[in-house]
Parts: C-alpha cells; sequence; structure tokens
C-alpha cells in the first residue's frame, strides 16, 4: 500500500458500516466520522476505533486530519454532500450510484477538476480481484470476439414503503440501488452503447421494482441486464465469446469463483477469490495510489468521466420507463 491517507467517514448508515469494517480490517487510517446527529457518530466511532467524532458534514469536511472522505448518504444527496468536501479541499470517494442524475454527476466532476481534487465513484466491484482477471483475460483474447454479457441483481428487499428502497424521494428503487451494479458491468467491458432499450414495473410508492435494460453496440454485442428489488434471481454473470465465454457465479459482484470456458466445454480456467474481508477495501487503495501518483482524472479503471456518462444512461433508461426523482 502506498503512505495511507487519512480517511472520514462522512454517514454512519449499512454501507458506511460495510466500508469501515473493510478499511480496518486492511490496515487503513479512518481518522473521523461525522454525522448530522452526534450521538450516531460517537456510537460509530467507538464501534471501529475512531479517534474524532463530528455532529455536522461541515465539521467533518473541515477536519485538518481528514484528507480524503467517504460520502455514504442516500443518492439524492450525495452531489451536495461531495461538493462540500470538495470545497473543503478534501478528495471524496463517493457511494454509487454517483449521483441521482447527469447534471449533478457533471457538477461534481467540475468543482474536482477546478480544485485540482479527485472525485471517485464507489464502484467497489470493478476493483476486485476477480474483476481485474475477467477484464485481463477479455482483453487478450481469452474468448475470441466478445459477444454478449448478462449479468442480474435482483433482491428480495423489505416492501414497507417507508423503507429508503421503496421511497422516491430518497432516490429509493431497482435502478439506483441495484441495476447500477450489472449496467456499470457492462459499461465496464463493452464501453458505451450505441442503443438502449429499457423496461420497468413499479411499486405502489413509484419506486422502480423491476428494471431490464439490452445495450447494443455498433460492432453487433449485446448486454443484457435485470435489476429487481422484489424477487431473487441468481445474481450471477457471463461474457460470452466466439471461442470461450466466462461464467462468473454467484454472488458476482462480490468476491467470487468464475471459470473460463472453451466453446467446446472444456474448463481452461477456474479463478478462486481470496480477500480479506468483504473486499471494499480495493476501492480505498486504489484511490490512494491515484492521489499519490497525482491523478485527478479517476484513474483507468473507473474514470471520473465515464461515472459522468454511466449516469447519462440511467437518465435515458429513466426517461424510457417513465421515472422521475422528487424536486427535478
Amino acid at each position: 500500500m502506498t503512505e495511507s491517507l487519512r480517511w472520514g467517514i462522512l454517514a454512519t448508515g449499512g454501507i458506511a458500516r460495510l466500508f469501515v469494517n473493510d478499511l480496518k480490517l486492511n490496515g487503513f487510517d479512518v481518522r473521523a466520522v461525522g454525522s448530522r446527529n452526534e450521538a450516531s457518530a460517537a456510537r460509530f466511532a467507538e464501534e471501529f476505533g475512531i479517534p474524532r467524532v463530528h455532529g455536522s458534514y461541515e465539521s467533518l469536511v473541515a477536519d485538518p486530519e481528514v484528507d480524503v472522505v467517504y460520502v455514504a448518504t442516500p443518492h439524492p444527496m450525495h452531489a451536495a454532500n461531495a461538493t462540500l468536501a470538495l470545497e473543503a479541499g478534501k478528495h471524496v470517494l463517493v457511494e454509487k450510484a454517483f449521483t441521482l442524475n447527469a447534471r449533478e454527476a457533471r457538477r461534481i466532476a467540475e468543482v474536482a477538476e477546478a480544485r485540482g481534487l479527485l472525485a471517485l465513484e464507489a464502484m467497489w466491484t470493478r476493483y476486485l480481484p476477480h474483476m481485474v482477471r475477467i477484464r485481463e483475460l477479455v482483453a487478450a483474447g481469452a474468448i475470441g470476439q466478445p459477444r454478449t454479457l448478462i449479468a442480474d441483481h435482483t433482491q428480495l428487499l423489505p416492501e414497507d414503503p417507508a423503507h429508503r428502497l421503496n421511497a422516491l424521494e430518497l432516490g429509493g428503487g431497482a435502478l439506483l440501488d441495484l441495476g447500477i451494479y450489472p449496467i456499470s458491468f457492462a459499461w465496464d467491458l463493452f464501453g458505451a452503447p450505441a442503443d438502449v432499450r429499457s423496461s420497468a414495473t413499479f411499486k405502489p410508492t413509484g419506486a422502480d421494482a423491476q428494471v431490464a435494460t439490452i445495450f447494443t453496440y455498433g460492432d453487433g454485442r449485446i448486454a443484457s441486464t435485470l435489476s429487481a428489488s422484489n424477487t431473487r434471481g441468481p445474481n450471477t454473470a457471463m461474457v460470452l465469446g466466439t471461442e470461450a465465454r466466462i461464467e462468473i457465479d454467484p454472488v458476482w459482484y462480490s468476491p467470487t469463483t468464475f471459470r473460463l470456458i472453451r466453446a467446446d466445454g472444456e474448463i481452461l480456467e477456474e479463478y478462486v477469490s481470496e480477500v480479506h474481508g468483504r473486499g471494499m477495501h480495493y476501492q480505498a487503495a486504489a484511490l490512494e495510489r491515484l492521489v499519490a501518483e497525482g491523478r485527478t482524472d479517476g484513474g483507468d479503471i473507473l474514470p471520473t468521466r465515464q461515472s459522468v456518462a454511466i449516469m447519462e444512461t440511467l437518465d435515458l433508461i429513466r426517461e424510457q420507463i417513465g421515472l422521475r426523482y422528487p424536486g427535478e
């Protein structure tokens, strides 16, 4: 690891707990935590052994002992919280989906660029060792010419209308919470789609329950994704090529196994992940390396401009399925 940066955690919800647990397991310097409720920040700090506690986000980002802020609030707050940290001179790691919409994503990118800081989307899956290996295999021609990508992220989540995932005012729904994984995966391996087709079903709250997408590309490739919050599926993924395919086991977006299988059925490679913790620390290590190298573009794995472009794709999907968030 490079010389460690000092991390500040903005918000104390479930995703922040998972991330900080991985940071602590893997030797990162978690220096401070901030919440709108000081008691919540104090409990979080006590649980994870964090020395500095802040009762507001403004106080956290002003802390001189913090170099980078992890933004773990709900989607509609990402832009304001990330901008607050950037304007205080801090690098940011912003939970996925990067923002609520592309307009907000562009704003974060503009502020980061103007201040010479790094704004990285916390799409942790891209940094996992098995995903690194899959990119290597595809780039090396191990599957021949890529033709098809298929991936689902489907969960049986609470139906309570007050639950964050069902609340439109909090950006709830399958697309931003679940669909971002397979859609970002398609962007990762296939790049920008030439055409996007989408279909969805909805919950009584107006939040999207299921979203299916088909991306097509100029050279004939197709990527198919499904996200759902009201039914649990296999949570597997496949990348098919002219000579071989890659089958990724459940849960494909977390540390898991995959096989490279030739068209005649011969298994050419079996990969088994060996990860200490959940694997969310790999994105933190990548951010620290980028900062050490003086790079503020997001790097090669997930450039900031691609996070903006993915939000543009999500905006297009929402336009097609008729989904708008309050205040837009």
